[in-house]
């Protein structure tokens, strides 16, 4: 039997593999190149090992070092710098978090929302720095494909009520209706282990160093949807996912309907803490629970995917009460139903 270390180690490089290869793979030249180096990489795997486990991750340890000041060249030039720095690398990223706030996964939430009857009532589980918790202020441009494989495909805009937004979300939909009109939202409100301040210089420009190189579009939208936010700030709960929902949601006004979700969170906690997070949200029928999360971080969601024969290809599933009714792109690019 292989020692722990060396059991974790191959872990390791196995996630750093399949970063490169369904994540970053045609989406960013330079974090394939990256992730594809770190695996192959004994010395810079045995530092991240050094690490917890949560701590681990690409996009964490790739941020950290653009936000300290790692050029985006060959994987050569990181280790490099890696080597160099790795002491004050180590140390923003024992004390940041992989905080994506990535206004852009409305838009693959949108199909959702648009479907229940409001005033709504939002909270976002895991908010960062609560711009997801804004669908209501966005435009949207969608590509709407009628059935999978149809050439026919059409275009449609949804602004707010007070006039095109600022922050414009493309996205490509097939196999749903077309959305015909935004949420109506009455209250929103967020959760996260570190809230973050919009407002605050710092913590905006490592919720930019958090976008991939070659996505400026997505930084372009980040500082857009933080001018909204900043001019109406949502209401931010520092909390555990298990500890503070229900104490939230007995401040949810009467006379709206409570709309729990989350994109890209829970696989940052435990097994466990998912799999009582997902029973206390199906024990709840006066909330709708809308999750948009990897594939197989809820075992129902993959059991779902099996009966289907689908494979996600590093897409997100979109979940409504615990089924599983699309496939979504991760930054909120694509929404595929699902039969």
């Amino acid at each position: 039997m292989q020692p722990m270390t060396e059991l974790e180690a191959e872990t390791l490089r196995d996630y750093y593999g399949k970063f490169a290869r369904l994540e970053a793979s045609g989406t960013s030249p330079i974090y394939t190149a990256w992730a594809e180096g770190v695996a192959a990489d004994d010395e810079v795997i045995a530092l991240l090992l050094e690490l917890p486990r949560p701590k681990r991750q690409a996009n964490l340890l790739f941020a950290a070092a653009r936000h300290l000041g790692a050029g985006e060249g060959t994987y050569t030039d990181l280790r490099a710098w890696l080597l160099r720095h790795w002491d004050d690398v180590r140390e923003l990223m024992l004390a940041r978090s992989t905080q994506t706030n990535e206004a852009g996964r409305c838009a693959t939430l949108l199909p959702a929302l648009a479907r229940i009857p409001g005033p709504l009532a939002l909270m976002e589980v895991g908010a960062s720095a609560g711009l997801c918790l804004y669908p209501d202020r966005y435009s949207y441009r969608l590509t709407v494909t009628e059935a999978v494989g149809a050439e026919f495909a059409q275009s449609t805009t949804l602004d707010p009520a007070d006039g095109p937004s600022a922050v414009v979300l493309d996205c490509e939909l097939t196999n749903v209706s077309v959305p015909e009109r935004l949420p109506e939202v009455a209250w929103r409100a967020g959760i996260d282990l570190n809230p973050l301040d919009i407002t605050d210089v710092d913590q905006r420009e490592w919720l930019t160093s958090l976008i991939w190189p070659e996505h400026e579009a997505r930084r372009e939208r980040l500082l857009a949807a933080a001018s909204i936010a900043a001019a109406d700030p949502p209401h931010l709960v520092r909390g555990d996912l298990l500890d503070t929902v229900e104490s939230l949601l007995a401040e949810v006004p009467a006379g709206t309907q409570p709309v729990v979700f989350h994109s890209a969170v829970l696989a940052y906690v435990d097994a466990e803490a998912r799999a009582r997070f997902a029973a206390l949200m199906q024990s709840r029928d006066d909330v709708v629970w809308i999750s948009n999360e990897g594939a197989s971080v809820l075992p129902e969601t993959r059991a779902q995917l099996e009966v289907f024969e689908i494979e996600p290809d590093g897409r997100f599933v979109l979940s409504v009460d615990g089924r599983a009714v699309a496939l979504t792109g991760p930054h909120g690019q694509s929404y595929t139903g699902l039969p």
